[in-house]
């Protein structure tokens, strides 16, 4: 079982889907967010919103995140942790151009990291939809 006092900061981050059902606009359609965090202060470094009909965050979606996650912490992980499936697709291939590995994780495993994260969007924006 993972936990935030087996890091140091920085040396691994955590990307997640923060909301557990499409943030719903009329002008733009639904949208999904991603969210980019530091297992060791579970500090969020990063969000990026993407179209809830996609498979996933695009790369070009990735890259943005990866990029706030480096202006904030000045540095990047040694290590990424990603959720089974949801947002795993394009995190690879851009973790690998920046020779960060990525390590795929359930989502129960995450939850000491991520639970507060998503229960003060979910006490804030309510179930989305």
């Amino acid at each position: 079982m993972l936990h935030p006092n087996q890091f140091k900061d920085n040396d691994a981050w955590i990307a997640f889907r923060l909301n557990d059902a499409p943030i719903v606009t009329e002008r733009d359609g639904d949208f999904d967010c991603i969210v980019l965090m530091d297992a060791a202060s579970c500090y969020i470094l990063g969000m990026e919103m993407y179209s809830a009909s996609a498979m996933g965050p695009s790369g070009q979606v990735v890259h943005r995140l990866l990029e706030q996650g480096h202006d904030r912490a000045g540095t990047l992980p040694q290590r990424l942790f990603v959720t089974e499936g949801s947002v795993a697709g394009a995190m690879y291939q851009e973790a690998a151009c920046l020779n960060i590995e990525v390590v795929t994780v359930s989502e129960d495993d995450l939850l000491v990291f991520i639970g507060e994260a998503r229960d003060g969007f979910k006490a804030r924006f309510g179930k989305i939809q």
